[in-house]
């Protein structure tokens, strides 16, 4: 198919859309057009979940059944308008190596990234400052990711007993799909120190894994997860990322990782109760709004 390309107006900027009708979730005819349309529709949604966080893209560009790859650096390509952060590569590993993070802080930003074929857009759990200063983490986040056959129907159990150890100590937990096979739980917080979520989440995780061992796992180790739910509370390390509230993702269909009420995860019975697509989530957010608009406001400290 030969390339088209279609000038657009976002706001202040001017942009070149590209093939356009390219199919990139085949199983449903999901083409490059539905997902613009999808992230243009939703961008009121997603932004405050996006906004000054460095954002590491996932691209398809050709479709979901292609071959993808990670994208951290857009300084070679990315318009003058688009903002970056410019971040050491990997801290942990003591690097003087630089990278320029896109920044998706609007409409035109994100856009520009739906146009790259940038299905998947993961952020880290702190945020950076105008002239790129990273803060302390904002964000408390726990990966429930389960083991075969376990679904994400024991992840809804496990994540009732996880809300409640939270909100034993006044946090509260807003819980959200992967958009895959798992889930994940959100909570605000106010922090001081990098380690500081990993620290807490890291107990909380052992204090579960040692009341249910039957059901948790709180190791990585895969020969430990069969039939259980991995509580992965190594989300929080500042050097890692997670998919973004209402972020699409590259399965199969263009499910998307979508907020949940606690009334949706006590009541789920079989896996595709919590799959949600595109089309889903923009009617979800017609009938009940952003699911995570209170997250803000309970924001707390992390408890010694």
């Amino acid at each position: 198919m030969p390339e088209s390309k279609v000038l657009v107006q976002v706001e202040d900027q001017r942009l070149t859309l590209t093939n356009l009708e390219k199919v990139l979730y085949p199983s449903n005819q999901f083409t490059k057009r539905d997902v613009i349309s999808y992230y243009t529709r939703i961008a009121p949604i997603i932004l405050p979940y996006l906004a000054d966080r460095a954002t590491t893209f996932v691209r398809f560009p050709n479709g979901v059944e292609g071959k993808s790859f990670f994208e951290k650096d857009v300084s070679r390509h990315a318009p003058s308008w688009v903002r970056t952060a410019r971040l050491p590569a990997d801290s942990r590993r003591g690097g003087s190596d630089l990278i320029d993070y896109p920044v998706i802080d609007g409409l035109p930003a994100l856009v520009w990234a739906a146009n790259l074929a940038a299905l998947e857009l993961h952020v880290p759990q702190w945020t950076v400052g105008p002239r790129g200063a990273k803060h302390s983490p904002d964000l408390l986040v726990f990966d429930l990711d389960p083991g075969a056959p376990a679904t994400i129907v024991e992840c809804c159990q496990v994540a009732l007993k996880l809300r409640d150890l939270l909100a034993e100590d006044g946090l509260v937990a807003f819980p959200k799909t992967s958009g895959s096979k798992g889930m994940q739980l959100y909570v605000a917080v106010r922090t001081t120190r990098d380690e500081q979520t990993s620290e807490y989440s890291k107990s909380l995780a052992e204090t579960l894994n040692s009341r249910y061992p039957r059901e948790i796992v709180a190791k990585m180790a895969k020969a430990l997860r069969p039939g259980k739910v991995f509580v992965d509370w190594s989300q929080n390390n500042p050097n890692k990322t997670t998919i973004a509230p209402y972020s699409l993702r590259a399965r199969e269909l263009p499910t998307v990782s979508t907020p949940l009420t606690w009334d949706e995860v006590e009541s789920c019975r079989k896996p595709y109760d919590l799959v949600f697509t595109a089309e889903d989530v923009l009617d979800r957010v017609d009938d009940l709004g952003d699911l995570f608009a209170d997250l803000d406001g309970n924001r707390t400290k992390i408890p010694k």
